[in-house]
């Protein structure tokens, strides 16, 4: 693992303040959060819009907290440099976004950026078989991608159980969790076996609450 913490946390930043993004950002700091999480959507691949590279410059002006980049679009290729030129620490890629898989992992550690790769909740956990050498983490989503608040999707608890056996000879590789995280929910995936955890509207992000509260609050149910 990159952290001597048992599980990483990363807050989704299409979840924070868009009008007082700094501040969150301090919040954030003031929390140890571990990684910020971008979601980049092109109405596409997953119904709705998203965050841009611009905005992965201005925060890494301010901020030395890592970024990822999970890219829900079509047509990763295209966009990788333009992330990785950004600042973005890691980028993460749909399989089910392009036909060649490996290719495009090669090109984002090619440029020096860690790799990920992100697997739909219907997706196997077989089409990652041949890419494990040169990945740093596999993302399991556990409700259907770009539907904010949507509830846990069954067999998803199954899915990390699975994942985490196939990753018994590849303890570096990093298994992340996004959607459906919550305070019910974390400790069940941990116990599972995910080591990341992406944190938004139903963890962090609650309005009028101190974001560097429930970053605490969440890191000790998770002990």
């Amino acid at each position: 693992m990159t952290s001597k913490k048992t599980f990483l946390l990363s807050a989704s930043i299409i979840c924070a303040n868009a009008l007082d993004l700094k501040a969150d950002i301090r919040q954030l700091e003031d929390g140890d959060v571990d990684y910020l999480h971008f979601d980049i959507m092109d109405g596409a691949f997953v119904p709705r819009l998203g965050l841009f590279p611009e905005m992965i410059a201005s925060i890494k002006a301010i901020s030395k907290i890592p970024i990822s980049a999970h890219l829900m679009i079509e047509h990763p290729d295209n966009f990788i440099p333009a992330f990785a030129k950004a600042g973005a620490d890691m980028i993460i890629i749909h399989a089910e976004s392009t036909r060649h898989l490996d290719r495009s992992i090669r090109l984002v550690k090619n440029i020096g950026v860690k790799a990920g790769v992100a697997l739909n909740p219907a997706t196997p956990l077989s089409v990652i078989d041949y890419v494990l050498d040169n990945i740093d983490l596999v993302m399991l989503m556990a409700i259907n991608p770009g539907i904010v608040g949507h509830a846990l999707i069954p067999g998803a608890m199954k899915k990390i159980s699975d994942l985490k056996n196939k990753l018994r000879d590849y303890p570096n590789v990093l298994i992340e969790i996004d959607g459906g995280v919550t305070f019910k929910s974390a400790p069940d995936m941990i116990k599972m076996g995910a080591n990341m955890l992406v944190c938004g509207s139903s963890t962090i992000f609650k309005p009028g609450e101190l974001i560097s509260k429930k970053i605490k609050e969440l890191r000790q149910l998770l002990k």
